[in-house]
């Protein structure tokens, strides 16, 4: 189990770099697009993938905890957008800050849930 989630972690965190740093060579660095987006991406798959794992195939729990614990845990990332909301802050971005914050947590919590809507549909 534990190599199980190291290994989803190793690939999830992979991935975070790689999409998140495409995203702000692709939109800039004036704001923070890539976490952004890793987390609201990641958000929609936890929620897919949980519903998926609790209603389908509820026995998978070594497959569920390297996916959701392992892999989403690595690809998304909270640490990231503290210290980029905080740096916001401290150059003077409040306006910036508040947009950061106000859609990474309306928009991730709007993924959870359509990502759990869309596998209880199919």
């Amino acid at each position: 189990m534990i190599l199980a989630i190291a290994l989803g972690g190793a690939i999830g965190s992979v991935g975070r770099y790689l999409i998140s740093g495409w995203i702000t060579v692709w939109l800039g660095r004036g704001f923070p697009w890539g976490t952004l987006f890793v987390n609201v991406v990641g958000s929609f798959l936890m929620g897919a993938l949980f519903q998926v794992f609790s209603e389908r195939i509820p026995t998978q729990t070594l497959w569920r905890t390297a996916l959701l614990v392992g892999l989403l845990g690595g690809f998304t990332t909270f640490s990231s957008f503290s210290l980029e909301s905080l740096q916001l802050i401290q150059n003077g971005e409040l306006r910036l800050f508040l947009i950061n914050v106000g859609l990474s947590v309306l928009l991730c919590l709007i993924c959870v849930w359509a990502g759990l809507s869309l596998a209880r549909t199919v």
